[in-house]
C-alpha cells in the first residue's frame, strides 16, 4: 500500500511568511517517513512548502496512494480542510484513507471526522503510523486495536486508548531529510538572509505548565537523544547539507545542565563547530550555561519572557522571576551571545499596568530582538478552559482558527495594535537614546509614534 505523507503549509501564499523568509522542514513528518520506510513501507513525502495546493493536488492524482496522512496544525488547519475535501470528492482517490496528525486535529476530533478525515492520530506519530500502516493493509482492518488514536463506527466518534510515549527516543532513526528538497530552504534563507539554517531536535515534550503552551503531541514530559547520538545526526547533516548554523527548536535547550555539559565533551571530542540558536527559561540559565552553550556555538539565545509583571507571569503559570529573567537577558548578552526574548499581550487579567511594567522590562533587560503577540486560547490548554465560556468569534469552525478566537473581559483588538506599537516604539526609542547614534529627526519621530499610540490605547481601551 502506498503511503502518502504531506502538510498544508504553501509558503508562496503567506504575505507575511514570505516576508520573514525562515522556512524549516517539516520535522515530523519526516521523521515518520524515516520509521515507516525502517519497517519496509513504501513512503512519498510531499512537502508543500514550495508548492501550490493544485500541484499537490496533481500529485495525489498521479501517486493515488492507499494511506494520505496529513500534518495539521494551527497555522495549516484553513488549508488542510480544502485538501480534505478534494480528495473525499475525487472519484481517483476514494479508496484513500485520510490519516490527520498533528497539534490541531485531536482537540477536534469530531469536526475535522465529520469533515471527510478517516482518522485522528493522537500524540507521537511514529508508532502510532506504524500500527496503522500494518492493520490498513489487511482486508479486515480493525481499528480498535490501534491505540492513540479517534475514528467512527456506526456514526458514533470512537476514542481508543492513549498510546504509551516512547520512552527512549534514541531508538528512532533521523528524520528523512533525503525525502525533501532541502536546498530550496538553505537557498531561500541565503538569498533573505545571507546564512543558511537548518533545524534539529533533541528533545519530546516539555515539563513545564504554561497556561497557554499546548501540550498536544508530546506531552508534559522530557525525552532527550543522547549527547553522542545528537552528534551524529549534527555531523550528518553537516557532511550532507553544510548549513551556515542550527536551529534547535527543543522548548528548553537547557532543561538539563548535565546534558548539555555532556554535549560540550563530546562536540570538543569530535571537534564539532557550527553556530546555532536555542530557546530556554531564565530559570535554567546562569553563568556556567551560558558559557558552556558559547562555547558549543550558540550565537543567539530566546529567553522566554512573555511578559514584564510579575503579575501576569503568576496568572500564566510560568514559574518564572520577572527580574530574574531582566538579569538573564542582560547575562547573555555580557558573555557575547544575542539574547531574543518573547512578549505575549492580552492574557487574562492582565492590566493596562502590566503593560506598561512590560515596556520598562524590555528597555532595562534591552535584547537584542523581541517579538509579541496577542494571546490566543487553543483547545486543549487550560488557558482555553478558563476563557471558554466567554469566547467569541463570528467565524464557523471551518472557517476559522483559535487565532481568530476574542474573549469577553480584556480590551479591545485596536487597543492591543496600539499597545503593541506602543511597546515598539518606546523601546525602540530608549535603544536610540542609549546607543546615540541616531539623528534628532529619528529620535523625534520615534518618540512622537509613541506617544500617539500610547494615546490611541486610552483611547480605544
Amino acid at each position: 500500500m502506498k503511503i502518502f505523507l504531506t502538510h498544508g503549509y504553501y509558503l508562496n501564499s503567506d504575505p507575511n511568511e514570505m516576508r520573514i523568509m525562515k522556512p524549516y522542514v517539516p520535522l515530523g513528518i519526516l521523521y515518520i517517513s524515516a520509521f515507516l520506510k525502517q519497517n519496509g513501507f513504501d513512503v512519498t513525502v510531499y512537502d508543500s512548502t514550495f508548492k501550490s495546493f493544485e500541484e499537490q493536488k496533481k500529485t495525489l492524482l498521479l501517486d493515488k496512494p492507499g494511506i494520505i496522512a496529513i500534518y495539521c496544525n494551527l497555522m495549516t488547519k484553513l488549508n488542510v480542510l480544502p485538501l480534505i475535501s478534494f480528495i473525499r470528492t475525487s472519484d481517483e482517490l476514494k479508496g484513500s484513507k485520510i490519516i490527520l496528525g498533528g497539534p490541531e486535529p485531536p482537540f477536534h476530533a469530531a469536526e475535522f471526522l465529520n469533515y471527510g478525515a478517516d482518522i485522528i492520530v493522537e500524540g507521537e506519530g511514529e508508532e502510532t503510523m506504524l500500527e496503522l500502516c500494518r492493520e490498513l493493509s489487511t482486508p479486515e482492518s480493525d481499528l480498535n486495536k490501534v491505540n492513540g488514536i479517534y475514528f467512527k463506527h456506526d456514526g458514533t466518534v470512537v476514542k481508543n486508548p492513549p498510546r504509551e510515549k516512547i520512552k527512549d527516543i534514541d531508538v528512532l532513526p533521523f528524520p528523512d531529510r533525503k525525502a525533501v528538497d532541502l536546498s530550496l530552504y538553505l537557498d531561500a534563507w541565503k538569498k533573505a538572509h545571507g546564512s543558511s539554517s537548518v533545524s534539529i531536535n533533541t528533545m519530546r515534550g516539555c515539563p513545564y505548565t504554561c497556561k497557554w503552551c499546548s501540550h498536544t503531541v508530546y506531552g508534559v514530559s522530557y525525552r532527550r537523544r543522547s549527547p553522542e547520538k545528537t552528534a551524529n545526526e549534527i555531523e550528518y547533516i553537516t557532511a550532507n547539507y553544510n548549513p551556515d548554523m542550527l536551529w534547535f527548536v527543543d522548548d528548553v535547550f537547557t532543561v538539563s545542565h548535565k546534558w548539555l555539559t555532556k554535549l560540550l565533551q563530546v562536540f570538543n571530542e569530535r571537534k564539532i563547530k557550527i553556530k546555532f540558536e536555542c530557546i530556554s527559561r531564565s530559570d535554567r540559565l546562569n553563568e556556567e550555561v551560558l558559557i558552556t552553550l558559547k562555547e558549543l556555538g550558540c550565537f543567539r539565545l530566546w529567553i522566554g519572557a512573555e511578559s514584564g509583571s510579575q503579575h501576569v507571569l503568576d496568572l500564566m503559570d510560568r514559574r518564572v522571576n520577572a527580574a530574574d529573567t531582566r538579569e538573564k537577558i542582560k547575562l547573555t548578552r555580557k558573555h557575547g551571545i544575542e539574547a531574543g526574548t518573547f512578549i505575549m499581550l492580552g492574557y487574562p487579567g492582565e492590566r493596562k499596568i502590566d503593560i506598561l511594567e512590560t515596556v520598562e522590562h524590555l528597555k532595562d533587560s534591552n535584547p537584542d530582538i523581541f517579538l509579541t503577540t496577542v494571546a490566543y486560547p487553543i483547545k486543549g490548554t487550560p488557558f482555553y478552559t478558563e476563557v471558554e465560556s466567554r469566547l467569541i468569534t463570528d467565524k464557523k469552525w471551518h472557517e476559522r482558527t483559535d487565532r481568530d478566537l476574542d474573549f469577553k473581559g480584556r480590551f479591545s483588538k485596536k487597543f492591543y495594535k496600539h499597545a503593541n506599537r506602543y511597546m515598539v516604539n518606546e523601546v525602540n526609542y530608549h535603544k536610540m537614546r542609549i546607543n546615540g547614534r541616531s539623528s534628532i529627526a529619528s529620535l523625534g519621530r520615534t518618540f512622537l509614534k509613541s506617544k500617539i499610540s500610547r494615546l490611541m490605547m486610552s483611547i480605544t481601551k
